[in-house]
């Protein structure tokens, strides 16, 4: 079916065909490295620092002359194979029919190899010609969270929040580009000497960095943010320690009454993770509009628009910025604005969103503690040319944003909300804010797990609670502050 198997060996149907997407491509680019696969990787991969070949060799499981039949293999499946048929296939059955030819392969050829090893080179190829080669096995497994490839011979994961070795590798630096080509080309991007940077993202959400030779000196690097399959929820949060189920409560409450929220923290601390929860307790019949540089945010409600930033083209033009995106959404009849990550100027366009009845708006912002992302708004309005007086934009920031959530990433891995702060006004040139909740330090166990607890800081009545009050739900946050209370005495 797929093409001719006959008794002479391998070569292609008749006629030349012309690649079908999303498939053909891949296999294109793929049938052309192939071809210099066995002297490619007949060599020692380099190793991404120069120093440590042989700790790299043994790291790995698979010998050189694994890649060397695979290469082979893989150049007679190409030869073989019929692209246009390939394409008309879903997943499953794709894989079934390579599998075929591939054990055919084998067979004609005479490669003396066990049943795991076979098994493992089909499983493989597969994984090169309908995924991401190698990197499968690991975007496959739920509890990896970062995903960090230094050049093809060098690959580490994250895991429960520590970073180890893994011992995937790829073929060559040839392979790992082209997997890289392949995942930003799915969301209209390119990587390549011209533009060696790239921030991309996979079908599931999952946050991609591609960062290329000349710039990457070692090889190409290759980063992902894996998103769990399952997304979590504020009730998971409260089973793995993240908030108390007190807390949890006050931020559903913060949600569901149109607080507007920034939640800050650094880089790997959940931020984006918060995000999605806080916007589960939106409305079904309420109007949001997303913004983000690589759309990661996944909403559960049925009316949401999902906008994204644009990079330039290869003449430098085309560019559509953060900050065009939050303005023009103003004009889209938005309820609620949610701006994925908050980098620049565009903070100006989402305060004024904020306090021009947009109410209920969302962003995330890089900064240490609540009071460092109040600084952290001023500077991104003064880099946006602003030339207004500094109580003027303390004014916009303490008029626009209600709730301050701060989340943090321990040095044991763990992640925890630190902070539930409110701002509550201007008191002469200062912005006034009060803590609901904060986190206590108390020390480590055995394991060097962290110990600690969430506190209430006493306040019985918070800022917005009128405006709980006006959507009915006083009484469950009064009892959500008197149980944090009780818990922490």
């Amino acid at each position: 079916m797929f093409g001719n198997r006959g008794k002479h060996g391998f070569g292609k149907a008749g006629s030349t065909v012309a690649p079908t997407p999303p498939l053909a491509p891949a296999l294109e680019e793929k049938s052309a490295k192939a071809a210099a696969a066995p002297a490619a990787s007949t060599n020692t991969p380099i190793a991404p620092g120069g120093d440590r070949p042989e700790k790299k060799r043994r790291a790995s499981k698979k010998s050189e002359s694994y890649y060397t039949t695979k290469g082979q293999v893989f150049t007679a499946l190409i030869d073989t194979i019929d692209l246009s048929q390939l394409s008309k296939l879903d997943i499953e059955s794709a894989r079934e029919e390579i599998r075929d030819i591939v054990n055919d392969i084998i067979t004609i050829k005479n490669f003396a190899m066990s049943i795991s090893e076979q098994e493992e080179l089909l499983e493989d190829i597969c994984n090169d010609v309908l995924g991401y080669g190698p990197l499968e096995p690991l975007l496959a497994r739920d509890d990896i969270s970062d995903i960090m490839i230094n050049g093809s011979g060098s690959t580490f994961i994250e895991v429960n929040g520590k970073v180890v070795e893994s011992d995937i590798r790829f073929r060559d630096e040839t392979q790992l580009i082209s997997i890289c080509q392949r995942i930003v080309s799915q969301v209209g991007r390119r990587v390549d000497e011209s533009s060696p940077i790239c921030d991309a993202r996979l079908p599931d959400g999952s946050r991609v960095n591609v960062i290329a030779p000349p710039l990457a000196i070692d090889g190409t690097v290759l980063t992902i943010r894996k998103f769990k399959k399952d997304k979590l929820t504020l009730d998971q949060l409260v089973t793995f320690g993240s908030i108390t189920a007190a807390g949890a409560i006050i931020l559903q409450i913060i949600g569901r009454v149109r607080c507007n929220v920034v939640i800050s923290g650094g880089t790997g601390s959940g931020k984006t993770t918060l995000l999605n929860c806080l916007t589960r307790y939106i409305d079904e019949d309420e109007r949001i509009i997303t913004c983000e540089d690589s759309a990661e945010l996944q909403l559960q409600q049925p009316h949401v628009v999902r906008l994204e930033t644009r990079p330039p083209n290869i003449e430098g033009e085309g560019e559509v910025t953060m900050r065009e995106l939050v303005k023009n959404c103003l004009r889209m009849r938005p309820e609620r604005i949610v701006v994925g990550e908050v980098r620049g100027p565009e903070v100006f366009d989402l305060l004024q969103a904020m306090n021009t009845g947009h109410d209920g708006s969302m962003g995330t912002i890089h900064s240490n503690s609540p009071r460092e992302c109040l600084s952290r708004m001023e500077s991104m309005i003064a880099m946006g040319g602003f030339s207004l007086p500094a109580k003027t934009v303390r004014e916009i920031i303490s008029g626009s944003v209600d709730v301050i959530v701060q989340a943090t990433r321990l040095r044991d891995g763990s992640r925890r909300i630190t902070h539930i702060t409110e701002v509550v006004g201007m008191e002469g040139d200062i912005i006034i804010t009060q803590d609901i909740m904060t986190f206590e330090y108390e020390g480590e166990d055995a394991n060097g797990k962290i110990i600690g607890r969430h506190c209430s800081t006493g306040i019985g009545k918070p800022h917005f609670w009128e405006r709980a009050r006006y959507f009915g739900e006083e009484k469950r946050l009064a009892e959500a502050l008197d149980s944090m209370e009780t818990t922490a005495i």
